[in-house]
C-alpha cells in the first residue's frame, strides 16, 4: 500500500510525534511505501521514508495555525497529486481518508459553563474538529477512553470509529525483581503537568505511608523542582525532585503511582509495566484499560485517599513479580493495515 502521513513535527519529540514516527518506520519496514508531509523533520530522516518538509509557521494562534497548516497541505497536494494513497492525518485537515485522535476531542468544552464558550477560538476549534471528522473515512483513536468521548460528542459519525489502536512501547530497562524492605520502597511519580496528573493526591498518599514506612520515598519525574517544593514544605526528607528526563528511571521504582484527572492515554503506565513496575492508577486514563489485575491496580477517581493509601501498599508488598507488559510497534502497524486495507482497495489508482 502507499500511505502518506501528515503530521506538523516529525520526529520522536512528543506522544502524538512519537506515536506517528514509529509507526510509519514500522509501516515502510512492513514493505509499504510511506511519505510524510510535515511542517519540519526533528530528526534524520528515515531511509525509507520520504519527507516532504512545508517550513514552520507560527503556533498562536492554535487554530489559525491548523487552519495555515491544513492550506499549506491542500496546495502542496494540489501541486503534487497522489493517486491511489491513502492520506492519514494526525492534524486537522479536509482531504484524508483516516484520521487517528491521540488526545481527547475538543468538543468536551460543550460541557463547560456558557461563558467558557463564547470565543473565536473555541467556534473556529470546534469547526475544524468537525471537518475532520466529517471528511474522515476511519477515526481511529489511541485509547478506549477517547473513543467514547468521540461516539458521546459526535454520535452522528459513530459510524467510523474504529477499535482503538494503542500505542507501542520500546524495550525498557527492567525492574530486578526483589520483595520490598518493610519499612521503605520508592513510589515513582512521571509527568511534566503534574497537577492534571495528580501530583498533590500521590504525595498525601505517600506521606500517609510514611507513617508506617518511615524509609519510603516518593521520586517525581517531569516538573522542576521550584515548582512543586512547596507540597514538601512540611516534609522531612523522604522525596526526590529530579526535573525531567526523557527516560525516566522505571527500574529503580517500586511503584508507579499515577492519579491523573485526565490522561487520554498514559505512556508512563504502559511503559512503567514494561519495566515490570506494577502500577495504580486512575480511571481517568486511557492505558488503565491495558492493566491486568496481576499488573496493579485500577481506581475510580472518587476513591477516597485511604482507598489509594491501600492500594499502593498492597503493590509494596507484593510477593510475585510483575509480569511484563509487551506491545511492540510492529503490532500497531498490523493493526493500522486492517484499517487502511479496505480504503486502499476502493482508492482510484
Amino acid at each position: 500500500m502507499k500511505i502518506l502521513h501528515v503530521v506538523r513535527r516529525y520526529g520522536p519529540v512528543g506522544g502524538m510525534e512519537r506515536y506517528v514516527w514509529e509507526l510509519t518506520r514500522e509501516l515502510a519496514a512492513l514493505g509499504h511505501e510511506v511519505a510524510v508531509i510535515c511542517e519540519r523533520c526533528h530528526e534524520e530522516k528515515p531511509q525509507n521514508i520520504v519527507v516532504h518538509e512545508l517550513g514552520e509557521i507560527a503556533w498562536r494562534p492554535r487554530w489559525l495555525s491548523l487552519l495555515r497548516f491544513g492550506w499549506h497541505v491542500a496546495r502542496w497536494l494540489r501541486n503534487n497529486p497522489r493517486p491511489g494513497w491513502i492520506i492519514h492525518s494526525n492534524e486537522r485537515l479536509s482531504l484524508h481518508q483516516v484520521t487517528t485522535f491521540h488526545g481527547p476531542p475538543f468538543a468536551t468544552v460543550r460541557e463547560m459553563p456558557w461563558w467558557r464558550k463564547l470565543s473565536l477560538r473555541v467556534v473556529m476549534q470546534l469547526y475544524l474538529e468537525r471537518r475532520e471528522l466529517r471528511t474522515a473515512i476511519a477515526i481511529v483513536s489511541n485509547s478506549g477512553l477517547i473513543r467514547n468521548q468521540l461516539a458521546h460528542f459526535y454520535p452522528e459519525y459513530g459510524h467510523k470509529l474504529t477499535e482503538p489502536v494503542a500505542p507501542g512501547v520500546s524495550a525498557m530497562l527492567q525492574r530486578e525483581w526483589k520483595a520490598v524492605p518493610a519499612n521503605g520502597g520508592v513510589v515513582g511519580f512521571v509527568g511534566k503537568e503534574w497537577q492534571r496528573k495528580g501530583l498533590p493526591l500521590a504525595a498525601e498518599v505517600v506521606k500517609r505511608l510514611r507513617h508506617e514506612r518511615p524509609e519510603l520515598e516518593l521520586w517525581v519525574v517531569g516538573p522542576q523542582a521550584g515548582e512543586v517544593q512547596h507540597l514538601f514544605d512540611s516534609w522531612e526528607g523522604g522525596y526526590r525532585l529530579l526535573g525531567w528526563d526523557d527516560q525516566a528511571p522505571y527500574a529503580q521504582f517500586d511503584v508507579l503511582l499515577h492519579p491523573a484527572r485526565a490522561e487520554p492515554y498514559g505512556m508512563v503506565i504502559s511503559e512503567a509495566m514494561a519495566a515490570r513496575v506494577p502500577v495504580v492508577v486512575s480511571d481517568a486514563c486511557g492505558a488503565a484499560a491495558q492493566v491486568e489485575r496481576d499488573a496493579g491496580v485500577v481506581l475510580p477517581l472518587t476513591a477516597a485517599v485511604e482507598v489509594w493509601v491501600e492500594a499502593v501498599e498492597s503493590q509494596l508488598r507484593r510477593s510475585v513479580p510483575v509480569r511484563q507488559f509487551v506491545r511492540g510497534w510492529h503490532e500497531v502497524a498490523r493493526e493500522y493495515e486492517t484499517i487502511y486495507r479496505p480504503i486502499s482497495d476502493k482508492n482510484p489508482q
